[in-house]
């Protein structure tokens, strides 16, 4: 239930972190748009400026190109057929290449810092009278190839600035009239910089606080798995010493009661056998205990009593007690560097050796090899069994205070799980390390490795 909430918690946050950033960037995109308006109006300012409608560039120019426009339209009048030159006869003009220096040295002076391309495009000429149907020679959307003048390679990054409707009726026909339309198209060299230059500020305070939030949140959840990995593991390791204790007080119970009868009192045999179980039952509450309060420390804290030992003869003695514990279990083991001296901790190594071999028996095993080896001034102890092995994900849990390998979501085998971390916080005590390589269904190997003197 406590896991349903949390990820329901995690996934409520998350939705509502995109629904932020999506709105963050949703502001950011109408800040970008409305400044990219404001900098084109300020350019069409400009260049209305310096247009003012043709008038003041070249007088003598914008006459000849409202001839060109007429004379057209008068040998469309006088025939038809001429429909089909009416668009070449415009593109080729003549004054083509005198409005576009004209109109660029206008855009030098007036936009000292930017660079400006320009055309006009001609879009409609369409000849009509007040008897007939209107008749339209073309009538097109804006496309560089129907540039009448400018030095602009591509409309793709324009952006229209003027437009230029002029109709005429000054033929010798009266009754028809010509209605044109022209559109400027200016693009900007480096617009874009120039836009993002001007948003620098809410950029740059977009960004850090994505940065913040986005980081908040990733502590945030960092903080609630860790609080739910902290509250399995009490659960867990309450279950788990709640069995661990069960047992030795139910059998101290039901021997305490055997203590009280009369039959037992009596035979001293009996009596001596139930007084037995007594001490042992007591003693494993002890070492339960014990093994809590001393996993305790951390490996910086725990006090060692060294003393220099043959590694030979303290790995015999360990080997000769496990066979006496685990008599089904075959150990084989193969020490080499038998006058190898270690100064160490006698019985805290010694437990940390037993935990592992009673760890690989506890997982399965029917086989173990013990191999040493000596490198570089340190004493390798290598424990390989043929158990049921760990998974790769599991590896790097191995040694954390109360985990245990689990199978599927039960855990099958009974413990603390303080012994690996034991083992772990021991031989770093030594100023030594430990090492695991394992596959599933493959056993694994443990090599502890610790100085040499």
């Amino acid at each position: 239930m406590m896991k349903r909430k949390i990820n329901v918690l995690i996934g409520l946050s998350t939705a509502m972190l995109l629904i932020l950033c999506a709105i963050q960037v949703y502001l950011v995109k109408t800040a970008y748009d409305y400044k990219v308006e404001q900098f084109r109006a300020e350019v069409k300012d400009k260049i209305g400026n310096i247009t003012n409608n043709f008038t003041d560039l070249d007088s003598s120019v914008f006459y000849k190109k409202e001839l060109l426009y007429q004379r057209i339209a008068e040998k469309f009048i006088a025939n038809k057929n001429y429909r089909v030159t009416v668009k070449k006869e415009l593109l080729s003009n003549a004054f083509r290449e005198a409005l576009t220096q004209r109109m660029r040295e206008k855009f030098r002076r007036e936009f000292k810092d930017n660079e400006v391309d320009f055309a006009v495009i001609v879009n409609k000429f369409i000849v009509f009278d007040n008897t007939a149907k209107t008749d339209t020679i073309f009538s097109e959307k804006p496309k560089i190839s129907n540039a009448l003048y400018g030095n602009l390679a591509s409309l793709d990054d324009a952006f229209m600035v003027r437009s230029y409707v002029g109709t005429s009726s000054d033929f010798k026909k009266s009754q028809y009239k010509l209605l044109t339309e022209d559109c400027l198209y200016v693009s900007i060299k480096n617009w874009e910089q120039i836009i993002l230059g001007r948003m620098a500020f809410i950029l740059v305070v977009s960004v850090l606080s994505m940065l913040v939030l986005v980081s908040l949140f990733a502590m945030a959840i960092k903080a609630l798995i860790q609080q739910k990995k902290v509250n399995d593991v009490k659960t867990d390791f309450i279950n788990n010493i709640t069995h661990e204790l069960k047992t030795p007080l139910t059998t101290l119970s039901v021997s305490t009661k055997m203590l009280a009868r009369q039959e037992v009192k009596e035979n001293e045999v009996v009596f001596n056998k139930v007084l037995d179980t007594v001490n042992r039952q007591n003693n494993r509450l002890q070492n339960i205990i014990d093994q809590v309060l001393s996993n305790s420390l951390g490996f910086e804290k725990i006090e060692l009593q060294k003393q220099k030992l043959k590694a030979a003869t303290l790995l015999q003695t360990i080997i000769t007690d496990f066979h006496l514990a685990f008599p089904k279990v075959q150990i084989h083991h193969h020490i080499q560097n038998s006058d190898t001296i270690l100064h160490l901790d006698k019985f805290q190594l010694t437990t940390a050796i037993n935990n592992v071999l009673e760890n690989a028996v506890k997982y399965g095993c029917q086989n173990i090899t013990l191999i040493t080896s000596e490198e570089n001034g340190m004493f390798h102890i290598s424990i390989q069994d043929d158990g049921i092995g760990i998974a790769k994900t599991k590896q790097s849990l191995l040694f954390e205070k109360f985990y245990r390998v689990e199978q599927g979501n039960l855990h099958n085998t009974k413990g603390l799980g303080l012994g690996l971390y034991y083992v772990d916080q021991i031989i770093k005590a030594h100023q030594g390390s430990v090492k695991v390589v394992s596959d599933l269904g493959k056993g694994a190997a443990f090599t502890l490795s610790i100085p040499v003197v």
